[in-house]
């Protein structure tokens, strides 16, 4: 583990030394900002709902951007052969990347508490699907991450790395609300596959077994497609 925190550490910090990091942040909080309090003031209504139905659409374009450096850019200039002489394994380098990334995606939330604080000022507000809604954005931000890191590590190629995060984010948000393209026999098994779903499950404060279950199985997919990725670019 000490390894995974040194990798960890150094990913993190690095985000910030980056221009890049505070553009997406910018942007973030640009979006949402917008989205949430032009329709706050149109439905009068005391609530975060409107703003967490925005974030997996937005996730799914903001979360490649956060990611499609962490190991592009290393296979890119050379460094990743540097980074394996170093008594690292695989697993190390590919946790540490995820958890730096899920870090950064964290600390770009919290401005956005400014949100409940502003509305529990205006009106009565419970806080029950509002620490719902941001457990499942952990959740879903932390998927999208492990998604975004596959991606990743296919290509040298950060605007690549960028697209296929994105397609493939952007197809987990939306097909759940493709299901009229489906055989009816199938539609059980894409809908469970949609992560929107999972999310605004979580997010009406109701933490079931099974949208928990979806999303660490598709951290669990996505860190291991990685370290394979990875592992045959030896």
């Amino acid at each position: 583990m000490q390894q995974v925190i040194h990798i960890l550490r150094k990913e993190f910090l690095d985000y910030f030394v980056s221009p890049i990091a505070y553009i997406v942040i910018a942007i973030f909080l640009l979006v949402t900002g917008w989205f949430f309090f032009s329709t706050f003031f149109l439905y009068d209504e005391a609530s975060l709902r409107h703003f967490f139905n925005l974030l997996p659409v937005i996730f799914s374009f903001v979360i490649p951007a956060v990611t499609m450096r962490l190991f592009s850019e290393e296979l890119n200039v050379g460094s990743y052969e540097t980074l394996l002489t170093l008594p690292v394994t695989y697993r190390d380098i590919v946790l540490g990347k995820f958890l730096a990334a899920s870090g950064f995606v964290a600390a770009m939330l919290v401005p956005t508490l400014l949100y409940p604080a502003t509305v529990a000022t205006l009106g009565q507000l419970d806080w029950g699907p509002v620490i719902g809604g941001y457990i499942g954005t952990l959740l879903l931000g932390s998927a999208y991450v492990a998604v975004g890191l596959f991606a990743s590590s296919l290509t040298r190629n950060q605007i690549i790395s960028f697209i296929v995060g994105m397609a493939i984010c952007f197809s987990l948000t939306l097909i759940d609300k493709m299901l009229f393209f489906f055989p009816r026999f199938l539609l059980g098994t894409i809908g469970y596959l949609g992560a929107s779903t999972h999310f605004q499950n979580i997010a009406k404060g109701v933490i079931d077994s099974r949208d928990v279950l979806y999303f660490l199985s598709v951290i669990f997919i996505g860190l291991y497609a990685t370290d394979l990725a990875m592992k045959e670019k030896k």
